[in-house]
């Protein structure tokens, strides 16, 4: 076997440092544990029945923190399906022919039938060099993953994964329980970290568990409630991180609220239909996180697909209808409650001839 060279060792370095965070909060989160079910409920504890409140309460909080901070780190981000990767003789044609027409031409043949409507800032489609893919909508590539990741939200150290399509659900539920775990302890705590600096508590090791304890908590329950917060904020517009930061481009233009579908509609498109599994860290989102209905207006074909000028009536979220693309069947029910939603899927024909893209450049985006 080959000896490895400098390059492997120094990825296999970088992979091991990445997970510095997560052993960092699982350290964290392991002592919080004993200082608060041992230092804090079984020793400093003098009524029964609180303490028995107490570490019920705490023991379902901490399962609940733990289950979804798991699911968060260990499930893998999806990537994009074969249909958007480029066949071995489109690639061929990439690699053999110079930038230009022909790499135009294989770029619309080969997106002339995928559920794609977002565009790059120049309005070409958005190809991914490294993966050699159209990337579908909501798709970026990570640089820490090498790959590109169904609706990335972003790639969070302190879980060392992405955040995408197929956790995102994952990682507001870890955000919502270790906000609680934070609270909670900070709450139950309190009385007793008073009796701290009114010389109230016995001088035994457990008073300085739980003065560093209430300051752990309320520290972490500070930053937690303005992440937390803000995640609610793009759920409820139906936004991921990168685009609140830079908002997609569509074929008439830049539409910072191009896939909100409405708080209901936004909410069940991360946690799904069935209520019953909102709280728990079971995959329940809708779709399969390569196409996503959008409330643009249809666009004008005879109009140039320069996304320079918007269309005054995608200023108007009153006035958004669905574009004249295909959508996913496991997205397409969300469509149904709406009358105004329904006219533009009532001619399947245009639809049709909406599919296929005007000559677009190619831009590389990673």
């Amino acid at each position: 076997m080959a000896p490895s060279g400098p390059g492997s060792v120094r990825r296999r370095c970088r992979r091991v440092l990445y997970w510095i965070p997560v052993v960092f909060i699982s350290l964290l989160l392991g002592w919080s544990y004993y200082a608060y079910a041992i230092q804090l409920c079984i020793v400093s504890m003098e009524n029964i029945g609180e303490q028995v409140v107490c570490l019920i309460a705490y023991h379902l909080l901490f399962a609940m923190f733990v289950w979804s901070y798991w699911k968060t780190i260990f499930t893998l981000p999806m990537n994009p399906s074969k249909e958007f990767h480029l066949s071995y003789a489109e690639k061929e044609l990439l690699e053999r022919e110079p930038r230009g027409e022909a790499h135009q031409e294989v770029l619309r043949r080969a997106a002339k039938d995928l559920p794609i409507c977002t565009r790059t800032m120049s309005g070409a489609i958005r190809y991914c060099d490294r993966c050699q893919l159209i990337k579908p909508d909501r798709c970026h590539h990570c640089s820490v993953c090498d790959k590109c990741i169904l609706k990335m939200d972003h790639h969070c150290p302190w879980v060392n994964n992405c955040v995408g399509f197929s956790n995102y659900k994952f990682f507001l539920l870890f955000l919502a329980y270790s906000l609680l775990y934070c609270l909670f302890i900070a709450a139950t705590d309190l009385q007793y970290f008073i009796k701290f600096w009114t010389n109230g508590l016995p001088d035994t090791q457990a008073k300085f568990h739980i003065m560093f304890l209430f300051f752990a908590a309320a520290m972490f329950s500070v930053s937690l409630s303005s992440l937390f917060g803000y995640h609610c904020w793009l759920v409820s517009k139906n936004k991921s991180t990168l685009e609140a930061f830079r908002s997609p481009v569509f074929r008439h233009g830049t539409d910072k609220n191009g896939f909100s579908l409405g708080f209901s509609k936004n909410m069940r498109q991360v946690f799904g239909d069935e209520k019953k599994y909102w709280l728990l860290p079971i995959f329940s989102s809708l779709g399969d996180g390569c196409s996503f209905p959008t409330c643009l207006v249809n666009q004008d074909l005879e109009q140039p697909s320069t996304p320079a000028g918007l269309n005054s009536a995608s200023k108007n979220p009153e006035n958004h209808q669905f574009p004249a693309k295909p959508l996913r069947e496991s997205q397409s029910h969300l469509l149904t409650d709406s009358q105004s939603w329904t006219e533009s899927s009532a001619n399947p024909g245009k639809d049709k001839a909406g599919m296929s893209n005007p000559a677009l450049t190619m831009e590389n985006e990673t």
